[in-house]
């Protein structure tokens, strides 16, 4: 018989609609029977495309010994932690405090009035490798609950203390942001650099495109060789790599191995559309062909599988299909053999398609042998290895569209949508893609449409055949801004730009902190046991780094003191933390580089179908320019963005205004005299 969550929108929470577990959604109808029955709650935390989550709704959730103790015993709360990123913050760090660690599926115990006592991820049914049997740690806690309940009590208000305590920000409140501290983290990102496989750290190996971002623009600020070499390696890697769908374009969520052979195989937008901004910002500083495919074929991807029909961007693939995790992706010698015939051994030593295998006894595609090499082998110009190569994996691909597809999660995500935004509507301008422009249009049109309230407030998710619901995050309103501008710049309506400063006032006025920064969460937000304020970045830009950006941004094309006030006080207090740790403050350093700049605010006069005007946006478009925000006034039409106000043609002629700080130089109108005045690409005054 189905439980309330068969009920729900969210898909995670309908993948566990048929278990025998008496699960309720979070919510004041399973808080209240928590307080009447005084019993503990279970709350479990994942998401659909969570391999983990699925081992253990299999292994207990579905198990009727299991569902017996715990609905005797708890009230048991399943959360979609990408709907509910607040609960997730909050409880994941007190998992990591209990056990040192976090991670999904999260499993934690809190008494009635909603404090945690104990914590960890998965559990199995029965105890192995020094883990606990989950229905074991369910009998242990239910009889401490009867027997030693003021333990687990005192353990619940020493935790509450640790989540209600400051988080320790590394700065003075009334103190500036310090470019000096830059140079600072950037060592401290080659110090932590794996210079055999490119990125960060030891497996498992995660993107990390805020870093990566991050160095494009101390190579745009310094000309630092290294930053830009880091930059490439880590690229390169990672799209030789089967983390990267080398038939479907897009990115797996991370590798297992600390070579990027072995992907985690769900697929999620925010890496998508966060690793396809930056392949096309090394696109641009380099000219390399291979980041301009790779951010079509991902941006492809989004487009093709990604898409709802109302223009919103669905939220992940899943890792598992027809019950085995990558099925989908993998190729056996045989299948490849029969598919492509005579090109199956040039394919198969490019890809490394070997009897063995490399991943249980079948190959994941990845680039194994150097175009060069593969044409000295064959006695083949290498235009034509590349060209049998293409062919042979739209061959492919063509085939795996026949097979049975991961699941879906199909809701839509106001920030996550916000990053896909941002990716299409600058890949639309500098690629002139009107395919990607259209995309970003739909996607503006939708969101704002659908998740926008009447009275100027976002809302964070939505899934068709249910109403958007439940109040949007500081992330969501910081991601849309951000993308709502990059539109903006690749369309120059300015409706785009109205919408995102009303964005950013929203921020201001409902998630400020007197003292400096942002909560997570609105001032009119349900009450939890603590507000989060989450300073770092995690999988997707750190909300108050990417509400610094937006507002700099802001600041430029209104010289609004609100905007850059409220930036400063963000960056100020994390930037000894952001240069100490920086992987861990990558959007953060995005903000100060930006800052830092004294940017470039270019004010554009004249039709945008002009072929002077043409002349002028590839000088400020084409090159990498971090540095930088365009505006454009058509003649005759007012503006509601500052920056434009009082700006003439000459001679009739497409004309640019280049200010800092709202001093400008004298108008120019060709494209020599642009780039004299806004200087080489990325450079910074």
């Amino acid at each position: 018989m189905p439980n309330r969550l068969a009920q729900e929108s969210s898909p995670y929470l309908q993948q566990h609609g048929s278990n025998p577990v008496d699960w309720f959604p979070w919510g004041a109808e399973a808080l209240a029977r928590a307080l009447a029955e005084d019993k503990p709650i279970f709350l479990s935390i994942g998401y659909a495309a969570c391999h983990w989550c699925h081992v253990m709704e299999h292994e207990s959730f579905e198990d009727a010994a299991t569902a017996e103790i715990l609905n005797r015993n708890f009230v048991c709360i399943k959360v979609d932690r990408e709907e509910r990123s607040d609960l997730d913050s909050i409880y994941m760090q007190a998992v990591v405090a209990m056990t040192g660690h976090g991670g999904w599926p999260m499993s934690v115990w809190l008494n009635p009035q909603r404090e945690p006592f104990y914590g960890g991820t998965y559990f199995p049914p029965e105890r192995r490798h020094g883990m606990p049997g989950f229905k074991e740690l369910l009998r242990n806690l239910a009889e401490a609950w009867q027997q030693r309940r003021g333990e687990l009590q005192e353990n619940a208000r020493a935790m509450l203390e640790h989540l209600r305590s400051p988080a320790a920000a590394g700065g003075a409140a009334g103190a500036l942001p310090d470019a000096g501290l830059l140079p600072q983290a950037l060592q401290a990102v080659l110090q932590s650099f794996d210079w055999s496989n490119g990125g960060w750290g030891a497996a498992p190996k995660f993107p990390q495109p805020m870093t990566i971002e991050f160095l494009l623009r101390q190579h745009a600020r310094s000309a630092d060789p290294l930053a830009l070499e880091m930059a490439e390696r880590t690229l390169q890697a990672m799209a030789a790599g089967g983390m990267y769908d080398q038939l479907g374009g897009g990115f797996h969520r991370y590798a297992v191995d600390d070579h990027w052979l072995v992907p985690h195989f769900e697929k999620m937008l925010y890496d998508n559309a966060q690793l396809a901004r930056v392949y096309l910002h090394a696109f641009q500083v380099t000219g390399k062909p291979l980041y301009k495919r790779i951010v079509e074929e991902t941006c492809d991807y989004l487009l093709r599988e990604m898409t709802e029909p109302g223009g919103g961007f669905y939220s992940a693939q899943d890792a598992d299909s027809e019950g085995e995790e990558g099925r989908f992706f993998v190729w056996s010698v045989a299948e490849v053999r029969e598919i492509l015939q005579v090109d199956a051994p040039l394919f198969m030593e490019a890809f490394d398609v070997t009897a063995g295998g490399n991943f249980e006894g079948h190959s994941i595609l990845h680039v194994q042998v150097p175009l060069a090499l593969l044409a000295e082998k064959y006695k083949l110009a290498e235009d034509e290895v590349e060209s049998r190569l293409a062919r042979a994996r739209m061959q492919l691909w063509a085939v795996r569209e026949q097979r049975i597809k991961p699941l879906r999660d199909e809701k839509v995500l106001t920030a996550w949508n916000g990053l896909a935004l941002a990716a299409l509507a600058e890949a639309a301008r500098v690629l002139g893609r009107a395919d990607y422009l259209l995309a970003a249009q739909r996607n503006a049109e939708f969101v704002l449409g659908t998740l926008h309230t009447a009275n100027g407030r976002l809302l964070r998710t939505w899934r068709a055949g249910s109403p958007a619901k439940l109040n949007a995050y500081l992330e969501d309103y910081a991601n849309y801004a951000d993308g709502l501008l990059e539109l903006y710049q690749a369309t120059f309506e300015e409706r785009w730009f109205v919408a995102a400063r009303q964005l950013a006032d929203a921020m201001l006025e409902h998630f400020a902190d007197d003292s400096g920064g942002f909560f997570d969460t609105s001032a009119d937000h349900e009450q939890l046991i603590t507000r989060p304020k989450d300073l770092q970045d995690n999988a997707v830009p750190g909300g108050n780094g990417m509400a610094a950006g937006v507002l700099l941004r802001l600041a430029a094309y209104t010289a609004d003191a609100r905007y850059s006030s409220a930036a400063e006080q963000v960056l100020a207090r994390v930037q000894a933390s952001a240069a100490r740790y920086p992987t861990a403050f990558a959007q953060t350093l995005q903000a100060l580089d930006f800052y830092a700049s004294a940017p470039a605010e270019v004010a554009l006069v004249g039709p945008l179908q002009d072929s002077g005007m043409a002349e002028l946006l590839a000088e400020l478009r084409e090159p990498y320019r971090p540095h930088q925000v365009l505006a454009l006034l058509q003649p005759l039409a007012g503006s509601a963005i500052p920056l434009l106000h009082g700006r003439v043609q000459l001679g009739g002629q497409a004309t640019a205004y280049v200010c800092r700080n709202f001093a400008c130089q004298l108008p120019v109108t060709t494209r020599a005299a642009l780039h004299r005045q806004a200087g080489s690409p990325g450079q910074s005054r």
